[in-house]
């Protein structure tokens, strides 16, 4: 599965290029802060397994107005160390590869 190109960011970490990106408009769930931010990264060169990463945060666009820290660069290459670290084959075919850091996360009453 690959990323839509229109509005992915690039991001170079440890001398690889990767984009990333975060859905504009949060789905459903993230849009009532039931369920934390999600972004995905995939290799900027050779596409391949697609990182998914689940943030302990809300999405910034939730409709509740619940505060939100925002996705830094910084976040992202320390969630791709993180996924490599873990297994994650950037350029090989495959399922997406999950990275929950989601711990600490409280959905909305």
């Amino acid at each position: 599965m690959a990323l839509v190109r229109k509005g992915a960011r690039r991001i170079v970490v440890d001398g690889t290029a990767y984009r990333w990106r975060l859905r504009h408009r949060p789905t459903y769930l993230q849009g009532l802060a039931w369920s934390p931010c999600t972004y995905a990264v995939e290799h900027a060169d050779a596409p391949g397994t697609t990182l998914v990463v689940t943030t302990n945060q809300p999405h910034p666009s939730n409709w509740p107005g619940r505060a939100a820290k925002p996705t830094l660069p910084s976040d992202v290459a320390d969630a791709i160390r993180h996924a490599l670290d873990a297994g994650w084959s950037p350029t090989l075919p495959g399922p997406p590869f999950h990275l929950d850091q989601s711990t600490g996360f409280t959905p909305s009453p």
